[in-house]
């Protein structure tokens, strides 16, 4: 069997930082696409299964904001052919339930297919280093490595112009901010939009609501730049995190929130978020603490018709969401590349680093 040796950033133990490493890459089954890495974004669920705070299988590879050029297909792959440009997402098994209803992100076997499992379906590896199995198939891909094995159903075929390095993004981050927005809050005319945090999917958020009929759009951040920032790009509000925050969103709400989107992970901000609704108001849970976190809600609180919805990856359908946000970004009218700082791939540590002290939004690898 010929294999793929290609260069990847191997986490070696729960804490361990990014080394650059030779790999082996198994040849593409008949589902599954070989792509030459252009850009891959760091997102923060990276970081903490780099952390060890999640039970993925280590050592291994990471990376799952990929974007690229088709290198080969397997025998049963339609979507692309060899020399496209594709961006790569999250990846379903495309039959239960949810993936048949254009729910993937809620797909029955998501958590082992994309964050825990390590492996394909089958148990298989993707990744090998000496003969010994590397964790991979992170999301699918796997894309913190100059060739990458990826699930067909993780690929999103794009122009052939297509700035990768600016869209490299979509496939986690801004898929996640833009579908709290879009496909939950659904905002009608005259509604208020509150963010709770001005990250990179925070500020997704932020941007996918001035794009809505929205008239209120509230961040909420402690870092004053990023509140600078979320003004640009469509906030009218912004709010520096402190004591008070229900009251304060309340007031520039003019009452209450009709929408809030808590990115932070952080359940004191979640409680206050959902404190400062509106009745009939819905706050959707994208920021994602440590597995077992549990929140307290007054009970009494939620009965005037509040809702609390949880997220992954924006609920959306990549194949029909993801090329829309490419032609937005084209059209200036998702300014993506504003959060965006570039980094070569071999200094990765730097980027994270530099993602963890909060001066880099998102940390985009150039290959």
């Amino acid at each position: 069997m010929s294999n793929y040796t290609t260069k990847a950033a191997v986490v070696e133990a729960g804490g361990s930082p990014f080394t650059l490493s030779s790999i082996e890459l198994d040849e593409p089954r008949a589902d599954e696409v070989l792509v030459r890495m252009t850009a891959a974004g760091l997102c923060h669920t990276d970081l903490g299964v780099a952390s060890g705070g999640l039970p993925f299988p280590l050592p291994g590879v990471l990376g799952h904001e990929g974007a690229g050029v088709v290198e080969a297909v397997g025998s049963a792959v339609t979507r692309v052919s060899p020399g496209d440009r594709v961006l790569l997402s999250f990846t379903s098994c495309g039959d239960c339930a949810n993936c048949r209803d254009g729910h993937p992100a809620y797909c029955a076997t998501w958590l082992p297919l994309n964050l825990l499992g390590g492996v394909r379906a089958d148990g298989s590896p993707t990744i090998t280093r000496d003969g010994a199995q590397l964790g991979g198939h992170f999301f699918g891909q796997s894309s913190f490595s100059e060739l990458a094995l990826v699930d067909e159903r993780s690929v999103v075929k794009l122009a052939d112009d297509a700035p990768l390095e600016k869209l490299a993004p979509l496939g986690c981050g801004v898929q996640t901010g833009v579908g709290a927005v879009w496909n939950v809050l659904q905002p009608r005319p005259g509604d208020s939009v509150v963010v709770l945090g001005a990250g990179a999917v925070g500020l997704s958020a932020v941007m996918a609501a001035a794009l809505t009929p929205a008239t209120t759009i509230v961040a909420v951040d402690k870092v004053s730049s990023r509140l600078d920032l979320a003004r640009e790009l469509g906030a009218t509000h912004v709010i520096e995190a402190g004591d008070d925050l229900t009251a304060r969103i309340q007031e520039a709400t003019g009452g209450g929130a009709s929408g809030l989107v808590e990115t932070t992970g952080n359940v004191g901000v979640l409680r206050a978020g959902v404190d400062a609704l509106a009745a009939r108001g819905t706050a959707v849970i994208v920021g994602a603490p440590p597995f077992g976190t549990e929140v307290a809600l007054d009970v009494n609180g939620m009965l005037g018709g509040k809702r609390v919805v949880g997220l992954t990856l924006g609920d959306s359908e990549t194949q029909r969401l993801i090329p829309v946000l490419a032609e937005l970004v084209a059209q200036g009218r998702l300014p993506v590349e504003r959060l965006i700082t570039e980094y070569p791939f071999a200094d990765i540590e730097k980027a994270v680093e530099d993602m963890t002290g909060g001066t880099t939004i998102k940390p985009v690898l150039r290959f």
